[in-house]
């Protein structure tokens, strides 16, 4: 079939071609003009000798031309035909080693037996130690431990390939210097980063698995990058003093402040926040409160001051008949020596009233520190209400869902309530102790008035 469209195709241009010559002869013959019909027959006669020549040659090119497309042709299905036979060989072989292979995998489960169940276990304890390496601190001392834990893993999880006795013997390995070095207390030196960002060498002081210091400071080992830094906020005093002890004294029995969980506790510590920090969740209603205790302080102590050295003063007056116009009781008494010609019922009216001007001055500014011990709480109680404004604005506005919006609401209304409480507390001790010593000095005070009478009566009597 396909030399019959070949050989009519060429039989298509043979006759295309001859119609081109022809007109090319017919062309150039008669590009000479006749001058008769016998010169115009001649030259009919040569273009169409020329014409049968030219046509002759090319039927001769274009056979040769169709052999030659045959003999591609022809080689072109051979190659055809060698590459069908490769692609038969190959799937063969392809269905043979599928078949091999599944044999020898069975012949290898079988083989394998309970050996397989050990390598899974394996497999399963190096990829739980490389996690446990992740965050352990033994690594900030040991590191490049979870590259040979991760590899051991991969080819575990292959079935090509079988863990060796080394590398079954490094596991035990490492886990046993896990357990080893998590009883040991090991100081070593290198890179720390510090809380401001630089990087120095330091020597660091590891705790078991628990924990690692460095100059008195808690510090965190960082897996992603392994490096070890120093913790952005530090613990309360109480536990980094004890970091202190352990860093001047590595030797010997220190009681040191111990994270058991690796540094779960501690996170939560060094976020809790510190005594200013609680005052600044109070607000505008905390500084109001905590300056109201502080004037509330002072006047105390001023108060405490003055009748501390009042009552000495008194005392003294007591020991002596001399009076003294420098203390309460002397100025009472001279009431009496200017007086001394006065009944006895003027005379007490004239201590009555030297007592009464004395009392304002030795009660003075007692009825300010009640009042404060009174307003504290209340105070206190306006930020509560305040802080729950706060706080169901919060809710209004964006839900329940995410607690940290409600918290400093509740941090203000907590806090303003604690801090009305310890200036009230305080405040009212202070004025009982103050109001009982300016009462036992105004006491006396009468019963020496008291005595002055008693005594001018039985002069008299």
């Amino acid at each position: 079939m396909k030399n019959i469209i070949s050989n009519n195709l060429l039989k298509q241009s043979l006759q295309a071609v001859a119609i081109i010559a022809l007109v090319i002869s017919a062309s150039s013959v008669m590009a000479k003009t006749p001058t008769n019909l016998d010169d115009l027959l001649a030259q009919l006669a040569q273009g169409k000798i020329a014409q049968s020549q030219q046509n002759k040659q090319r039927e001769a090119e274009f056979s040769a031309k169709v052999n030659q497309q045959g003999r591609l042709l022809k080689k072109a299905e051979n190659k055809r035909n060698t590459a069908v036979k490769l692609s038969e060989q190959l799937e063969a072989t392809f269905q043979n080693n599928e078949i091999s292979l599944a044999n020898k995998s069975d012949a290898l489960n079988k083989r394998l037996g309970e050996l397989k169940e050990l390598f899974g276990v394996l497999q399963q304890v190096a990829g739980d130690t490389k996690s446990k390496f992740q965050t352990s601190v033994v690594s900030a001392q040991i590191p490049n431990r979870g590259e040979f834990l991760d590899k051991f893993a991969k080819s575990m999880g292959s079935t090509s390939k079988l863990a060796s006795i080394d590398d079954i013997e490094r596991l035990w390995f490492e886990l046993q210097r896990e357990m080893t070095e998590n009883g040991k207390v090991a100081t070593f030196t290198r890179e720390v980063v510090a809380a401001d960002g630089t990087r120095k060498p330091a020597e660091v002081i590891r705790v078991g698995g628990f924990n690692l210091v460095s100059n008195g400071k808690y510090l965190e080992y960082i897996d992603e990058t392994g490096s070890v830094a120093e913790l952005m906020r530090q613990p309360s005093s109480r536990y980094l003093a004890t970091a202190q002890d352990l860093s001047d004294k590595p030797q010997g029995v220190i009681p040191f402040a111990l994270d058991p969980t690796g540094g779960s506790i501690l996170s939560l510590l060094v976020q809790a926040p510190n005594t200013q920090e609680r005052i600044e969740q109070g607000g505008t209603v905390g500084y109001v409160i905590i300056a109201i205790g502080l004037v509330g302080l002072i006047i105390a102590i001023e108060r405490f001051i003055r009748l501390m050295v009042m009552g000495r003063k008194v005392n003294r007056q007591l020991k002596t008949e001399k009076a003294s116009a420098d203390n309460p009781l002397g100025r009472v008494m001279l009431v009496k020596e200017q007086n001394p010609d006065l009944n006895d019922e003027t005379l007490e009216l004239k201590l009555s009233e030297s007592i009464l001007r004395e009392v304002p001055k030795i009660s003075s500014k007692l009825t300010l520190i009640k009042i404060i011990s009174v307003v504290a709480p209340l105070i206190g109680l306006l930020g509560t209400v305040t802080g729950m404004i706060n706080t169901f604005q919060a809710i209004t506005l964006f839900g329940t869902g995410d607690p940290k919006l409600m918290a400093g609401g509740i941090s203000q209304a907590l806090v303003t309530t604690v801090l009305g409480l310890v200036v009230a507390i305080p405040m009212v001790f202070i004025f009982a102790l103050l109001n009982s010593r300016s009462r036992s000095i105004i006491n006396i005070l009468q019963q020496q008035s008291t005595g002055i009478i008693a005594e001018r009566a039985e002069q008299g009597a």
